[in-house]
């Protein structure tokens, strides 16, 4: 019997609930009995341990997904010693996912017929795409967002990097892991007017 799955992506800002929402649909596949992988990138390390956890507290083991890691060959080998092919994989912080590997899980979902949900982030604080998250944009079956709200009322559409006084911070690498401490999610708007503030405090201190 042929299987058709689909790739998805389901972005969102910061602090807009893709993980608990991953962490929930991993709960009601398994009062289901249905057959699921839980999976992240290593590079966020927050936890110290394969875990994905929420803001809100909860928590589940997951595999770490390492950047030479071939995402196609290892679900190989895992549909082979398991004799099942595994219906459902769901990834958080996918926009850390290479290019290739993106690729790789278009492959498991084409040639295996399993579903694969990645959550993650469009853009970084500096609004430029991820690698990973333009990729799933460019070939992902489904694309869905996940809305939240700005403290203006608006949508959130940016990860605003801040500084350990809350200013903006408009420069440095794309990655810096970190949570409610280094980051703020913004509407285009008061991202705009926070980015004019941090520029003109910085410009007294030289003065």
């Amino acid at each position: 019997m042929n299987r058709f799955g689909k790739l998805y992506f389901r972005y969102g800002t910061m602090g807009s609930a893709k993980t608990a929402l991953l962490l929930t649909t991993a709960y009601n596949f398994e009062e289901r009995g249905m057959q699921y992988m839980c999976m992240k990138p290593s590079i966020d390390n927050r936890e110290k341990e394969n875990v994905i956890q929420s803001r809100i507290g909860i928590k589940r083991k997951c595999t770490w997904i390492y950047p030479d890691t071939n995402l196609y060959e290892f679900f190989k080998q895992v549909f082979n010693e398991k004799l099942v092919v595994i219906n459902w994989i769901l990834i958080d912080e996918a926009q850390f996912l290479t290019r290739e590997q993106v690729d790789q899980l278009a492959r498991v979902v084409d040639d295996f017929g399993s579903n694969v949900i990645c959550y993650g982030l469009r853009t970084d604080f500096q609004s430029k795409m991820f690698e990973g998250s333009q990729r799933l944009f460019e070939i992902a079956d489904t694309i869905d967002e996940i809305k939240s709200t700005c403290t203006c009322g608006r949508k959130t559409i940016i990860n605003a990097r801040i500084d350990s006084n809350g200013m903006v911070v408009t420069e440095g690498s794309q990655v810096e892991i970190g949570g409610d401490d280094k980051y703020i999610a913004l509407c285009r708007r008061c991202w705009r007017n926070r980015r004019i503030e941090s520029s003109e405090q910085n410009a007294l201190k030289f003065e």
